[in-house]
């Protein structure tokens, strides 16, 4: 038996995406945007209006980064979620947090968070299906302290998920299976 739910706007887990852009001024923005993925390998949809301010930025500098929450940080995630940078300019100053130019883009990274994608910005959408920002990952870095044996250590990012239908922030730390291997039993 299954029970009906009410249609939302989310697959539960959905990544916890910080993007973090410069205002006009120089000074940095930074929004949590949950309805994010990756399109292809190298490349990042995030399915965001043209309202919000991140938008704008993107627009305007040509170029965003974004970082993957965690668990030590979901108070400032969530602020960036809940506070718009329309209303509150200065809101990444207010979290806390720090940030430095990307290497490669016109965006900061912010050192608090274990990943970082910097993205070169190729369109926006608007069509019926379209998805809005569509971006170029040309770098990535990761903290030191996520790393072991040169590789990203799933369990020391701590990164969190948002579900959608509860509005709610889960951990994902744990290893439970090998991809492209455990399916390999049933194979005949």
């Amino acid at each position: 038996m299954r029970t009906k739910l009410n249609i939302t706007d989310g697959i539960f887990p959905m990544p916890v995406l910080m993007v973090a852009t410069y205002n006009e001024d120089g000074s940095i923005n930074v929004m949590n945007a949950a309805w994010g993925t990756m399109q292809e390998r190298d490349t990042v949809v995030l399915n965001l209006s043209e309202t919000h301010k991140t938008v704008q930025n993107i627009k305007a500098r040509g170029a965003f980064t974004v970082s993957i929450a965690d668990v030590a940080h979901i108070t400032e995630a969530d602020y960036f979620g809940v506070e718009s940078g329309n209303n509150v300019p200065d809101k990444f100053s207010r979290s806390g947090l720090t940030a430095s130019k990307a290497e490669t883009v016109d965006a900061p990274v912010i050192h608090e968070f274990p990943i970082c994608l910097e993205c070169k910005f190729i369109e926006y959408q608007t069509n019926a299906y379209g998805c809005g920002v569509i971006g170029k990952v040309v770098h990535v870095t990761a903290d030191e302290r996520v790393m072991t044996n040169g590789k990203i250590d799933m369990s020391k990012v701590n990164a969190i998920a948002f579900d959608p239908y509860t509005h709610g922030y889960y951990q994902v730390s744990t290893r439970v299976g090998e991809a492209f291997h455990d399916g390999l039993k049933l194979k005949k």
